[in-house]
């Protein structure tokens, strides 16, 4: 690589960290270690610091944490605890675990409804914080803020308010933060928008309209919408129902849409996979992992200025991440590959192990390695990504299932399972 272009890659880095950080300055979300299901920055990546590459059941746990029900959400650190969903006696419960592995409260958000997919339950949505308050989301609608003793400070049944899940599956988007606002999703079949709620008070700010009426399956979402900054403006940009959208994050107005995700017009196109950021471009997995398509954020563009490239290969459940101006995208086969996020460019790609198992885990980069999770709660870690040179350099297993992804702050590894939470250290 030539000196000029590792000029403007780290350009290109610096400038997405900047923006990320003016969209969340105000709620102090860019000053959390884990505060929503992706991270700090939104990306699947950590903050520096060193973190373990070798793991066991004998071997380099400091503790495990047994858990009382089923729950499918990532955890998120707030104010120095890890805070995750799960069910448990019929009950939506958020649960707050002290870093030393103890349960410092839990919280009991209406009645839970469970999942129909083998892989789901009804706490599929993970927590997000502003450093503040904690904001939680249920399959049955449920939605509250709470305090950090875990005390209610309101709560609201978005079905109730708006109208009833039409979802086949189970609920899997997750709520994220504006400096005012906890904005939910609904994408489905029937009536489909955003809702802007108040951070203070959990009255609605603005309603969005996001209704595309495409084909049976394929008007349904279950991905996470991801917050930037398009031309200075804090921005949502939302992926389903064979398009990709940006609203604006102040009043919900819409601010482009660009469809062309599903060209044979495939009913059954239901998308799981989050978009990502990358500078001014957002990555977009579509078509049951068939396709990942890069759009250029920018408004008044026409449709063909705002497509950049497009691929024939992609991941349905894993979000990709963004690490030095590079995404890395993980299949849920097991293939890693390495892109240059503007020009699509392959740099590298590497094959895990083989086996039968998915991955529905998204990746995590930390302390400068890649670290993917397998259902069956087998951790790869790959080293020399940023080189160019990737090395497998270790293969962890636990015992259990796991569609959570994992999470890494101050030089810890947190991992979910279905049946546990462990600390790797």
């Amino acid at each position: 690589m030539d000196f000029r272009c590792y000029c403007n890659r780290v350009a290109h880095v610096a400038c997405l960290v900047v923006l990320l950080a003016c969209c969340f300055a105000s709620t102090g979300i860019a000053e959390n270690k884990w505060p929503t299901w992706r991270g700090p920055n939104g990306n699947g990546t950590a903050l520096e610091g060193k973190y373990p590459t070798s793991w066991d059941e004998k071997s380099g746990i400091r503790w495990r944490l047994p858990l009382s029900g089923r729950g499918a959400s990532t955890p998120i650190v707030f104010r120095d605890r890890l805070v995750m969903t799960l069910g448990a006696n019929e009950k939506n419960v958020v649960v707050a675990v002290d870093r030393d592995g103890k349960i410092a409260w839990q919280q009991t958000i209406g009645d839970e409804r469970p999942g129909k997919h083998a892989k789901a339950s009804g706490a599929n949505s993970s927590a997000v914080t502003d450093g503040q308050s904690v904001f939680a989301y249920f399959k049955s609608g449920d939605l509250a803020c709470l305090d950090q003793d875990g005390a209610i400070l309101w709560k609201i049944n978005i079905q109730s308010e708006y109208g009833e899940d039409s979802l086949w599956w189970d609920l899997g988007t997750s709520p994220i933060l504006t400096d005012r606002c906890v904005i939910v999703t609904v994408m489905q079949t029937g009536p489909s928008f955003l809702i802007a709620l108040d951070k203070q008070t959990g009255k609605e700010v603005w309603k969005a309209d996001r209704w595309l009426d495409v084909r049976e399956e394929a008007n349904q979402s279950y991905s996470t919408p991801t917050l930037t900054e398009i031309e200075g403006s804090p921005a949502i940009v939302t992926l389903g129902a064979d398009h990709v959208t940006a609203h604006r994050a102040k009043d919900g107005q819409l601010l482009w849409k660009l469809g062309g995700f599903n060209p044979k017009n495939d009913g059954y196109f239901r998308s799981i996979s989050s978009p990502v950021v990358a500078g001014d471009i957002i990555l977009c997995p579509y078509a049951r992992g068939s396709t990942l398509t890069a759009v250029r954020s920018r408004t008044n563009l026409t449709d063909e200025q705002r497509l950049a490239w497009r691929v024939d290969f992609g991941s349905d459940v894993p979000t990709p991440a963004v690490h030095n101006g590079k995404l890395y995208l993980l299949s849920d086969k097991g293939t890693v590959t390495c892109m240059e996020p503007t020009s699509g460019e392959i740099l590298w790609k590497e094959n895990l192990p083989k086996s039968n198992k998915a991955y529905s885990s998204s990746p995590l980069i930390a302390g400068g390695n890649l670290y993917c999770t397998r259902e069956d709660a087998v951790t790869f870690v790959l080293g020399g990504i940023d080189e160019g040179n990737p090395k497998l350099i270790s293969q962890n297993d636990l015992e259990g299932f796991a569609v959570a992804s994992p999470i890494a702050v101050d030089g810890r590894i947190y991992l979910r399972t279905y049946e546990s939470l462990f600390c790797i250290e």
